[in-house]
């Protein structure tokens, strides 16, 4: 398994919108997250969170339980960023997340080419996305992250290939 890869403020930078290059999050985001709501959390904040619980006001929890396994997208550009669960049962990812009250993801659970964990704790996407924060417990990592902020729709290969060369420049 691949550990965290350390990034460094730079992939925070101001870019074109925000610290994202692309020009807003993704129209029509999942399970009803709010647009606002996730472009301000993903592209201009670095330390606020959705409301802790905002992820069960939204058709998650029923639509997660509706499948075997769940992959995560970054609400702008469409890249994965997790699949759960791995290492573990839905159930006991979803009652972790509803005990903590943010999507709680662990180290087997992340896409680690398409995320970096700065120095600080803060998880981002090679794109410049705010996802939350790396929160340790006495089992390991722990992603705590924004719905809102992984709530995207998945984008054709050759087009996530495209932009994550274009993301580099």
């Amino acid at each position: 398994m691949k550990k965290a890869e350390e990034g460094d403020e730079s992939t925070m930078a101001p870019k074109g919108h925000g610290t994202s290059k692309t020009a807003s999050v993704q129209e029509n985001l999942r399970w009803n997250c709010d647009r606002k709501l996730a472009d301000e959390i993903c592209n201009f904040n670095r330390h606020y969170a959705e409301n802790s619980g905002y992820f069960e006001t939204t058709s998650f929890l029923q639509d997660a339980s509706k499948h075997r396994t769940v992959t995560f997208y970054d609400s702008n550009t469409g890249i994965p960023l997790f699949s759960v669960p791995r290492g573990r049962s839905m159930e006991d990812f979803l009652l972790e997340s509803q005990a903590h009250g943010w999507l709680s993801f662990r180290d087997e659970e992340v896409e680690w080419s398409n995320i970096h964990i700065l120095p600080d704790g803060e998880a981002v996407s090679v794109a410049g996305t705010h996802l939350g924060r790396n929160l340790p417990d006495s089992k390991g990592n722990r992603y705590c992250i924004n719905l809102v902020s992984v709530s995207g729709r998945p984008i054709a290969r050759a087009t996530h290939l495209s932009n994550h060369t274009n993301l580099k420049r």
